[in-house]
């Protein structure tokens, strides 16, 4: 992981090259990040007493609330998981059980420091793959790296070295050989059955069974291409070099320290502020209840053990137009001492998304062109009128933010694509003349622009 403690300043600095504008919300985000490396630091007797101040991002569809999220926990390469309020139900009633919100972020966190031991161990892990290579390609010859194993003779130890340049300088890698399937050992753990770990152990189930009595197409040997095989062994010889309880305990170590979880949706489960307690509001406030536990801090079971909460950074968001933040329960309220409202985005801020990211959709159509050998370039005024037609189109229709510059740019760029192909070799220059041909017909039908933009 890097340790390198960001800067409030260049947290935002560096978000600042993917999102436009929501300064406020950058700062609120890079605080809360930077306030993690400061608990650390603290003595350790006050340390666990320091919990994450959880934040509220108010706004509306597409202004980036979910982007600025997502950036911040590859920032701190931390497990990160995105999840919808309302895909949740209280106990008892049909639907996800929120302790799977930590039971998810704990498995990719697992996936994360695998990768990363994986590539410790590619060197050797590579080595060990190559020797069993090479005991396909000559058959009835010892491993080499077999300690104790019976020596093998000096004619055969020329052709292991001969064939072994043969494999490094690539000359090999058309050759057919049968590799073993990975061996599987059957779990002897079953859990109870219960609602709130159905969808966990049904998984785990069927793999089981699987396994106890041969099924899967992973029991049967495969023949494969040298080039093939040699992926294939590497990664079984790194996973029989990778230490699991150490993968599981820094995961879990990761995940109560590092972990964030952005909630979407918030607004979702708020109930209505007429203050009837009737209907789906009952559920809604069950919902919120059954979160309060996790966001408080509490231990949640998981394949890997047991985790604990009080650390883990919660994002909560939403438009809240219906509703606002106060019909929120008190007690889920209290645990998102921040709150940041997000603008709405105006034309000058979809110019600069088109342009001024570093994955501006502007650079992102031309790279795709490009690889069709057609050039694109967007003149300024083009970039002006795409914005404008945005703007208008939100401001008619429903306001869904920056998404609609997708919508606008598929539509216009439609024909290029689809001919882009027939065209190598080609520069199409785009401007205002070229938008309002393409655009302007379906603007001016406010119907039409309904259902096509």
């Amino acid at each position: 992981m890097n340790t390198y403690p960001m800067t409030p300043r260049e947290i935002v600095s560096e978000l600042d090259r993917f999102i436009v504008g929501q300064d406020a919300a950058k700062r609120a985000v890079a605080i809360a990040l930077r306030n993690r490396w400061r608990r650390l630091q603290v003595d350790e007797e006050l340390r666990d007493e320091i919990s994450p101040k959880n934040i509220i991002m108010i706004g509306p569809t597409g202004v980036g609330k979910t982007e600025i999220s997502r950036r911040l926990a590859r920032l701190a390469q931390a497990p990160f998981i995105k999840v919808e309020a309302s895909r949740f139900t209280e106990v008892g009633y049909v639907g996800k059980d929120v302790e799977s919100i930590i039971r998810d972020l704990t498995e990719l966190a697992v996936d994360m420091v695998r990768e990363e031991e994986a590539v410790k161990v590619e060197v050797k892990a590579r080595e060990r793959a190559e020797e069993r290579i090479l005991d396909l390609l000559l058959p009835g010859t010892p491993i080499a790296t077999v300690p104790g194993g019976p020596e093998s003779s000096p004619e055969n130890d020329g052709t292991r070295e001969k064939l072994r340049k043969l494999l490094r300088a690539g000359d090999l890698n058309q050759r057919t050989v049968e590799i073993a399937p990975t061996p599987q050992t059957p779990s002897a753990i079953f859990e109870v059955i219960t609602p709130q770990n159905f969808e966990e152990t049904g998984m785990d189930l069927k793999e089981t069974l699987s396994n106890m009595f041969g099924g899967g197409r992973e029991q049967r040997p495969k023949n494969t291409t040298v080039v093939d095989a040699l992926d294939i062994l590497t990664k079984q010889e790194a996973q029989g070099l990778i230490d699991q309880q150490n993968v599981s305990a820094e995961a879990v170590r990761r995940v109560e320290q590092n972990g964030i979880v952005f909630l979407d949706e918030i607004d979702k489960i708020c109930g209505r502020e007429s203050g009837s307690s009737q209907g789906p509001d009952v559920s809604r406030e069950g919902v919120q209840r059954d979160l309060l536990p996790i966001v408080e801090g509490s231990t949640v079971k998981t394949r890997q053990g047991m985790v604990r909460t009080d650390h883990i950074l919660f994002i909560a968001s939403g438009a809240f137009n219906l509703s606002k933040p106060s019909d929120l329960i008190p007690e889920f309220q209290g645990r998102f001492p921040v709150r940041v409202e997000l603008d709405p985005l105006s034309k000058d801020d979809f110019i600069r998304i088109l342009t001024e990211p570093q994955n501006s959709l502007v650079r992102q159509y031309t790279a795709l062109l490009a690889t069709e050998r057609v050039t694109l370039e967007f003149d300024e005024s083009a970039v002006d009128e795409i914005a404008e037609i945005a703007t208008e189109v939100n401001t008619r229709a429903e306001n869904v933010g920056a998404r609609r510059l997708h919508t606008v740019l598929e539509r216009l760029l439609d024909e290029i694509s689809f001919y882009a192909p027939e065209r190598s070799n080609s520069t199409v220059h785009i401007d205002a003349a070229y938008v309002r041909e393409k655009l302007g017909a379906i603007l001016e039908d406010q119907d039409l622009s309904r259902y096509i933009l």
